[in-house]
């Protein structure tokens, strides 16, 4: 049995909000996990766009809820890993000072 798949396609503004989290500081690797998309593609968009050639398909619609959401599960895991930095620091000081 042969599964064909079909290529995503994404709209502009996603791929500017994706792009937008990465220039913000996000690991590409984060934002892909967190978006849903393929590292490649990510690493893609951000390079047509400092070259000035980011455009977007129009199949896939992503609403405001979408982006929002999106930024959201960024943020997230933003402060998880925040988090857990603190968690280690705390630990390696409180392991010091016995």
């Amino acid at each position: 049995m042969v599964v064909k798949r079909t290529r995503a396609k994404y709209t502009l503004e996603f791929k500017m909000e994706a792009v937008r989290l990465v220039r913000n500081g996000q690991s590409s690797a984060d934002v892909a996990k967190i978006l849903g998309v393929p590292k490649g593609s990510l690493e893609n968009w951000i390079r047509w766009d400092e070259q000035g050639q980011l455009t977007g398909g129009k199949s896939q619609v992503i609403s405001e809820e979408q982006m929002e959401l999106a930024r959201l599960r960024a943020e997230l895991a933003r402060v998880k890993m925040e988090r857990d930095i603190l968690k280690k620091a705390t630990a390696y000081f409180a392991k010091e000072s016995l």
